[in-house]
Formats: C-alpha cells, structure tokens, sequence
C-alpha cells in the first residue's frame, strides 16, 4: 500500500452537518475527512459560528451578493483552512508533553508508519540526539486532507428574487463547484452518486483540476463508485476532458451511512476482487485518454505518471476487517464512517441524539424509503426527525414545509418542480390515491404509506451541527434526521478519538456485545433482507422488468455467495482471526437465496 497521508483511513462525508467541521476537529492529527459543501445557508451559519471562535472577524454574505452560493462556500473553505494551519504551526511550538496536540499526533499514528517508529526512537533516546528527531519529527508533520463533497443528483437549477430562472452556472452542484475551485485549498473533490455530464464538464473551467507547470494536480477528483464499470465509464468520461481521476472509493451496499446506493445483488468481495484485477487496466486506460485530451487541448502533461488509488468504506467494523481488506485486494486506504458519530472530537452530532446513538439496539437502525430521491436511505427510528414525521400523520397533516428545496425533483401535479417530502406534494398525492382506491382497499393505507415515508432532509441532515453550536436554527426547525449505516448497530457509547483510531489500528476493542458477522456477510444479509421486501412490497403490482431485475438480483447474489466460499475456506486457512461461524451463516444465507423461485408471473419466498 501506499500513503501520502499520515493515516491510512478517513472520515467520510455524512449527511450535510456531522462532518461540517470536521477537518477543524481532526486536520491537525494527520486524519482527512470530507465535508458536505451543497448546503450554503448551513455552511455560512457555520462560517460565523467558526470565526467567532477564532477570534476573527465577520462579514455576512448576504444572498443579495451576485454569487453568493459559491462566495459562501469558498469563504468557508479559506477560513478552516487557516484554522488547520494554524493548528499545525501551534503545534510545532510544543514539546513533546503528554496532553499537548503534538504528543497526541504521533501516539495515533498507526505502528507501521515511518513517523510512528521516528517518535518511539525518539522517546527512547537522550541529548542532543533527542532534539534533533524531534525537530524532525515536527518539520514532517502532515495535516490531514480538507476534502469536499458534491452529490451529482442534487443540482437544481435556482432562481432570483425576481423568480427568474438563473442561468445553468448558479445550479446548486455547479455553484457548490466554483466556491471550491476557487479557494485556496490543496485537496481533493469527491463526487458521488454517478455520472453528471454537466457538472463534470464544469470543471474544465478550473486550471486548478489540471496538471501545473510541475506536473502536479492542486485540487484532485475522486470518484465514489459502486463497481468495476461505473468506475471505467465515469473515469474515460472525465480523462476525455484531461482530467485525472487521483481515487476510486469503492463503498459496499452496508454503507457509511445516508443513501444507500444498492447495486442489483452484485456483493463487495467480488467488486474488490474486480477492481484488484483490473487495476492496471483501468490505469492505463484512463491515463492514454487523459495523456492525449491533455496534449491536444496544449495544456501543461504530467512530469511523471500521476498517482491512482483504489480505496474502500462503508460497513468496515474491525481492525482484521480492516487491515485484510487493505492487504488482500491492495487498497491504499479505507474510509470509516458511521463509528466516528460516537466521536464528539471528531463530529458534531446534538447531545440528544448522541445519546439516542450510544444507547439502540439493533431494530433501531433500519434501510427506508425516506429520501424524496427515491434511493434507500439509511434511517435510525428514534431520531427526533421519526417522531416529527410519525407526529404529523397522526395530525393528519403529512409532509413538511419546504423552504430549501434542494430536493425539489417532482413534476406529478405542478409546472415548477416540488419535493415529494414537501406538505404541498404528500397533500396532492394522497388525494389522488383516495380517488384511485376504496376506502377499504387494503392497498390505499400501503400507498398512502409510501407517500407518507418520504421525510425533509434538506433541514433535518443540518440541524445538529447548528445545536450543537448554540445557533439559531432555521425556520425553527429543530429535528435532527441522522443517517448512520447499520454498522453502528455493533458500537455502544461514546468514545474519544484516540480511542476509535486505537480500534481501527487493532490496539483497542470497541465493539459491544453483539455477535457481528464480517462485513461480507452484513452485507449480503442487507442485500437478501431488501430483495425479499421489495418483493413483498410489489408482489401486488408484478411487471415483467420487475420479474427480470428479481432474477438478475438472485443471480448476481449466488455468484457472490460461490466467490465467498471460496474466499472465507482462504481466509480460515490464513488467519485464526477469521470467525467460523461465517461459513455457517453463509450457508444459511445460501438456502434462503436458493428458495427464492420464480415461475412467472408468481413469486415463492
């Protein structure tokens, strides 16, 4: 593996707020996280929030400035940026001290780095020869990345004050775009949720996405992706422009936490093993098409091969997960998400619901249907957003108003676009079923249920970094939606950061009691639990393209399950760490999938 950075993980974008300062939290300790940057009006709240606690001064952007969506986010961006780097200079004044930033930097390094086995020769020695390791040791420190987030589908086009449509540059993603590129930052943009012609295009409006005069990229991309192809079609999409993809981060269907992008049955281990195969490939591919876009466009070239990473997140729970992942499928990183919501260092989640997190069982997490993009959404039942939404039926009063309309994607029943989370759209449906159905249809109340799921993100994903801070609140919204991944559902209590990086480099246990499978295993659960209740969900309404993705889905599950078999024999041979009663469970897990029979127009489950 290689590491550019001091760690060989990051913190991942979760919801719009829990990471939103972040980099603030963690930057000086060598740790990279990535922050949500569509959000304008949360991003200035926090921009205030940040320079009155730096002592710095403030000047509101108002949204009467020509370009205020980019202005804002770029503004925020500068501002932890300076904040890190002061972080880092401040710590270069310490002494090695315990309790002081600088001692706690080297003590959570992992123990192969180079830097960890230079600071525990330097505890070790004396004189002279102590002081100049430690001044070494301060010249290398590496803050971590401040990398930014775009969610390809949430690029609504905006209008002014007037109600005119701006042009195409003021969408949401393209603003959220041009404030990045035009900061000061040296890191890198991770798109997600697939291919956005238009946005990826936009780029090519920033030198700082192209090689310098040195050969050197300022602001990286990285690409989420979900397999082998998406990763090729989306990365000769971007080399054709001559711009160069630095990572693929490949996230499993268990997830960091949010939208669940849940592929047709096609499992982690066998996308891995996929990409482990390819990678050279897949290098050389993109990298003749980005060399000649960039010869034929007169730009500067590389001086040498630029670097691409392959990295994975989502589900990861335990140090041999982790450092098998790495070492079999050659990763040069991995991504932990939902486990850093119990890290208040690390996060900003509200009291109340850190609590609520430190404290559930299992059911309490759970794969809905709430995001109005119509993508399964990592859900948590307890969250004071659940109980608003469950409170609003029982007045019979469904939906939410909706002020920020990021999610405005729905035509049904207006010329403009509406949120189908919206009070507006969830009033219209609902009359329309009751027109469609009896009232003692049993199959009205299920309709009228999927209606009525669909909850408010845009205010719910911000709201607890703003708690947290003391700020006013919007709208005086106050429900915190939070989105972690079922992983969490094997971590209880709160813990520091020193804690959670002793866990995921093996020097520390967090995990509680519950018998947890390996990621492998969670996942492919997750995936036959969701098929088996789309099928019930549906079995009323049965379409042949319905039946041909039930099939592929079952198909693509046995493949996976044929390659595990394999691989978990391969892992019991190799390390006592591998827990036997996977191959049991995944033999269960094969009978279940194996029962699932198809003989049109009829399901057996």
């Amino acid at each position: 593996m290689k590491h550019s950075s001091a760690h060989s993980f990051h913190i991942p974008v979760m919801g719009l707020a829990f990471t939103i300062d972040s980099p603030v939290k963690v930057a000086r300790y060598g740790i990279s996280s990535v922050v949500s940057i569509v959000e304008d009006e949360l991003i200035e709240s926090m921009r205030e929030i940040l320079s009155k606690n730096e002592n710095k001064i403030y000047e509101k952007i108002e949204t009467s400035a020509p370009d205020y969506r980019a202005e804002r986010i770029k503004a925020y961006l500068n501002l932890m940026k300076d904040c890190v780097q002061k972080q880092v200079n401040d710590m270069r004044l310490q002494d090695f001290e315990t309790g002081t930033d600088l001692q706690k930097y080297f003590v959570l390094l992992p123990e192969n780095s180079e830097l960890k086995k230079q600071f525990n020769q330097m505890l070790l020695s004396e004189g002279d020869f102590k002081l100049t390791l430690q001044e070494k040791l301060k010249k290398n420190i590496i803050a971590g990345s401040i990398d930014v987030n775009i969610m390809t589908k949430i690029d609504k086009v905006n209008y002014d004050a007037q109600g005119t449509e701006l042009p195409a540059d003021f969408s949401d993603a393209l603003s959220a775009l041009r404030g990045y590129a035009q900061s000061d930052l040296n890191s890198s943009l991770v798109f997600s949720a697939g291919l956005n012609p238009r946005l990826y295009a936009y780029c090519e409006k920033f030198d700082d996405f192209y090689p310098d005069v040195n050969g050197k990229i300022k602001k990286k991309i990285i690409l989420k992706v979900s397999d082998f192809r998406s990763a090729l079609i989306q990365g000769k999409y971007l080399a054709k422009k001559g711009l160069w993809v630095s990572e693929f981060r490949i996230e499993s269907g268990i997830n960091c936490g949010g939208h669940a992008f849940i592929s047709s049955g096609i499992l982690f281990g066998p996308i891995l093993e996929e990409f482990k195969m390819k990678r050279e490939s897949l290098f050389e591919e993109i990298y003749k098409e980005c060399e000649s876009a960039l010869k034929n466009a007169d730009r500067n070239m590389f001086k040498e091969k630029p670097i691409l990473k392959i990295t994975a997140q989502g589900g990861i729970g335990t140090a041999y997960e982790n450092s098998f992942l790495s070492e079999y499928f050659n990763l040069d990183a991995t991504g932990w998400g939902s486990p850093f919501l119990l890290v208040p260092e690390a996060t900003s989640l509200d009291a109340n619901t850190l609590e609520k997190l430190a404290t559930a069982k299992q059911e309490d997490y759970y794969l809905s249907h709430a995001s109005p993009l119509g993508v399964p959404f990592n859900n948590f039942r307890k969250s004071s957003s659940e109980v608003q939404r469950l409170k609003r039926i029982s007045k019979n009063r469904p939906g939410s108003p909706c002020y920020k309309k990021f999610l405005i994607l729905n035509k049904e029943f207006t010329d403009k676009p509406i949120c189908t989370a919206s009070r507006e759209y969830q009033k219209l449906k609902i009359e329309e079923l009751e027109t469609k159905y009896a009232a003692q249809d049993p199959v009205l109340q299920i309709e009228i249920d999927k209606v009525t799921e669909k909850d408010c993100l845009c205010e719910g994903l911000g709201a607890s970094a703003l708690i947290v801070n003391g700020a006013k609140l919007s709208h005086k919204l106050n429900a915190v939606t939070i989105c972690p991944g079922p992983n969490l559902a094997y971590f209880s209590g709160t813990f520091s950061l020193q804690q959670m990086v002793d866990h995921i480099y093996g020097r520390l246990d967090l995990l509680n009691s519950l018998n947890r499978p390996i990621i492998f295993i969670n996942e492919l659960q997750l995936y036959l639990d969701y098929l088996l209740e789309d099928i019930k969900k549906n079995i009323h309404e049965l379409t042949d393209k319905k039946m041909s993705y039930y099939r592929n889905f079952k198909t693509n599950l046995i493949e996976g399950i044929q390659y595990y078999e394999i691989l978990f024999e391969e892992m019991k041979q190799k390390d006592n760490r591998f827990q036997i009663s996977n191959i049991e469970l995944l033999k269960k897990i094969k009978t279940k999938v194996n029962e699932i029979l198809f003989s049109s127009p009829v399901i057996s489950v």
